[in-house]
């Protein structure tokens, strides 16, 4: 429920609150939003397997955002898209969790209606 919440007020603010990035750092910024999406898609699939930890959720979302956005800095001083690598890797894995997820609840979906045919059945 508070995931939730979080997911709808980071929306709103998303929506409705004009931040402005400068287009010298809108590459670092959406790498730093990859990771924190898979973060997220992560902590999801941790809270549906019952191995969910804010601490661990906490520092991996900050931990790779920071990671991927100086990935891309430092491989864009170098002259070398480093920042690839933190796409693939953060991309794989987002997909991945996500899904996980999706067949979590389309399984709990099937099993849901099951039962329903076996007690309409009896």
């Amino acid at each position: 429920m508070i995931a939730l919440i979080g997911l709808l007020l980071g929306m709103f603010v998303g929506f409705f609150i004009p931040i402005h990035i400068p287009s010298a750092f809108s590459a670092y910024f959406s790498i730093a939003v990859l990771a924190a999406l898979d973060s997220v898609f992560g902590g999801f699939r941790a809270a549906m397997e019952k191995k969910f930890d804010y601490l661990i959720f906490i520092s991996g979302f900050l931990t790779n955002a920071l990671l991927a956005a100086f990935l891309a800095y430092f491989g864009d001083r170098m002259g070398i898209p480093i920042y690839l690598a933190a796409v693939f890797a953060f991309g794989v894995r987002l997909f991945e969790n996500l899904a996980i997820i999706r067949r979590y609840y389309l399984n709990r979906i099937l099993e849901c209606n099951k039962n329903f045919i076996k007690k309409k059945g009896n």
